[in-house]
């Protein structure tokens, strides 16, 4: 059984820096069997662990996107009507046939009944991501990303599989997870996830880096950026957090920003490398120029 360095060794080689919180969460998880809900904001790496973990720990990776109104047929099942259909005519001379015995009209809707579980078998049942990952041959983890864009409904519809890792298909009965996936879910916060959904996950939340671990993944990612000019940007970086921005610099936002220093060889911030790169940290208009003013200040 794997243990809690063991967990934070692997993702560090993975490439992600996780501090003990993360690793400890990661942990309990694969060893109790349940859910972990991430949430905090856009751009932290709560995808990213999901994502990093899926390769270090060899599971294969099954991702479903949530938005408004989502539903069981997108998420766990659905029936694969067209083939249903061309079964159906490609069966038309037996069925008239078989249907001809019958004395009467229901005779034979009752006769066509009895084998209507033919064409709601396994053989037509189309796997979702959930159930895809329930009858995974191997152990893989499933990926329920930005839960918060569903509705309350679709909650709901988790609740069994989350507790119990299985899923309820009226025509078949209950289907039980082959091996029971990994799950994570993250949310931005956008929308209060209920309490029952709570209760069946471990919490783990995941909020902007402190300095030495927002430098730490920046040196992970990009080595050739000299450890000087990663602590000058991650420091100021964490400056523009605290201004009202409409949208305020991620983690996502420093690794893309580190990305791009290191494409242009930047040795040093200042007012004018930032103003020449300021895109790729502030996302609106509005932003830019509180931006630029705060290199200026820092940096002039």
């Amino acid at each position: 059984m794997i243990t809690e360095l063991e967990v934070k060794d692997l993702l560090r080689r993975g490439g992600y820096i996780a501090d003990e919180t993360i690793s400890t969460a990661v942990f309990l998880a694969l060893r109790m069997e349940k859910p972990i809900l991430i949430e905090g904001p856009p751009g932290v790496g709560k995808t990213g662990l999901a994502k990093t973990l899926s390769e270090v720990m060899d599971f294969p990776l099954v991702r479903l996107q949530c938005y408004e109104g989502i539903d069981e047929g997108k998420a766990l099942y659905d029936w694969e009507y067209g083939k249903q259909l061309l079964y159906t005519q490609l069966l038309r001379t037996q069925l008239d046939s078989y249907l001809s015995e019958s004395a009467d009209l229901r005779a034979a809707v009752e006769r066509l009944s009895a084998e209507e579980s033919l064409f709601f078998s396994r053989n037509f049942l189309v796997q979702r991501p959930i159930l895809r990952s329930f009858l995974s041959e191997k152990r893989s983890l499933l990926l329920i990303d930005e839960i918060d864009r569903s509705g309350d409904e679709f909650e709901a519809l988790l609740l069994e599989c989350l507790s119990d890792f299985q899923v309820s298909v009226p025509e078949l009965g209950v289907i039980p997870a082959r091996n029971r996936p990994l799950a994570i879910l993250t949310s931005n916060g956008t929308r209060m996830i209920s309490d029952a959904l709570r209760r069946r996950c471990l919490f783990l939340y995941i909020g902007y880096p402190e300095f030495d671990r927002e430098v730490a993944i920046v040196r992970a990612r990009f080595p050739e950026l000299c450890e000087g000019l990663a602590r000058q940007m991650v420091e100021f970086l964490r400056k523009a957090r605290e201004l009202n921005l409409r949208k305020p610099p991620s983690v996502s936002e420093t690794l893309d920003w580190a990305q791009v220093l290191s494409i242009l060889h930047t040795k040093q911030l200042t007012p004018e490398v930032v103003a020449n790169t300021v895109g790729v940290i502030a996302k609106h208009q509005a932003d830019l120029q509180q931006v630029n003013e705060l290199a200026a200040q820092v940096m002039g």
